[in-house]
């Protein structure tokens, strides 16, 4: 009896291992879906960068990961954040992230900082970086897909709305925020 518990218990062992890595593979190797290729006038238009906001939410400023209060920088940053203070939440996040290189949430964080100063270039490099580490980060689509409308770009906007659509297996801020966002650009760019 025991030796046959034992026998079913590696064999189910040797069934879960593999099937746990097909469910971790890299963005990569994972079949995307074809980009929109919205090629129309509001896809097209570029707005001055006082028309669009800044970002529609970041409901996360509030809530903290496990891992985030064991890092005074990263909560510094979150707190530099809150108070409208982005070059103090850069410093922090920036020295939170030499300690942590492959965190996809400070990443994300940088790049919202870069953003709420409107430098849009550092913003896409570490929204960019916080994808490739995890490509399933809701927030760095939300955030890139706003970041690439103040830009102009709605068809890169879409290809994020996109994404969040098959990441979101049930509604999820994110996915509303950008919808409703992209919604709100196509209205000021159709007048």
């Amino acid at each position: 009896m025991r030796r046959s518990t034992l026998i079913a218990a590696v064999f189910g062992l040797l069934a879960a291992v593999p099937a746990g890595y097909r469910l971790t593979l890299p963005a990569w190797q994972d079949p995307a879906a074809a980009p929109a290729g919205a090629d129309n006038a509001a896809s097209k238009a570029v707005l001055p960068i006082e028309a669009w906001p800044i970002c529609s939410t970041m409901g996360s400023m509030t809530e903290t990961a496990d891992w985030a209060s064991l890092d005074p920088d990263f909560a510094a940053g979150k707190r530099a954040l809150v108070a409208g203070d982005g070059y103090r939440a850069i410093n922090a996040f920036t020295a939170a992230a030499l300690r942590d290189s492959r965190n996809a949430d400070i990443q994300n964080y940088l790049g919202y900082a870069y953003r709420r100063l409107r430098q849009l270039d550092p913003a896409m490099r570490h929204y960019q970086q916080a994808l490739m580490l995890n490509p399933r980060q809701r927030s760095a689509h939300e955030h890139l897909g706003e970041a690439y409308m103040m830009q102009g770009n709605l068809a890169k906007a879409e290809e994020h709305l996109a994404a969040l659509e098959r990441i979101c297996l049930i509604p999820c801020g994110e996915y509303d925020d950008l919808k409703q966002a992209i919604a709100a650009y196509r209205q000021v760019a159709s007048r």
